[in-house]
């Protein structure tokens, strides 16, 4: 595994999230004030891209197309939350962000035919 550089530290404003890519690898830097995650850049519920859906606040991710929300400092699950964000290791070293990328991280994602049987969207 290596270490990459994806950006400067002040390329990413405090709670925001941006998109980056690094040796064909596409990941997000998520700026949550107390430090940064690089992450991949799809929700892992059900493909909505983070970089234009996720919001950040009290150092939590939240995807607004579902609210599953993420604590970014822990990366602990939040709410009704069901599947865990995944995240690269990074590392800050003179003004640089730097992710350790081996490979790039995806989620498995159902079928649409599968996602009819979600309970979101089920009716009482």
């Amino acid at each position: 595994m290596t270490w990459k550089r994806v950006c400067k530290v002040t390329d990413v404003p405090e709670n925001t999230v941006k998109k980056f890519t690094v040796d064909k690898v596409t990941l997000l830097i998520a700026n949550y004030g107390g430090g940064f995650r690089a992450i991949p850049p799809l929700c892992p519920h059900m493909q909505e891209p983070l970089e234009e859906s996720g919001v950040i606040a009290n150092c939590a991710l939240t995807c607004t197309k579902h609210l599953w929300s993420w604590d970014l400092s822990s990366l602990d699950m939040l709410g009704e939350t069901e599947r865990p964000l995944q995240s690269y290791e990074v590392k800050l070293e003179n003004g640089d962000i730097l992710a350790l990328i081996d490979k790039e991280l995806v989620y498995e994602f159902e079928d649409e035919d599968d996602i009819k049987d979600d309970d979101f969207f089920s009716k009482a």
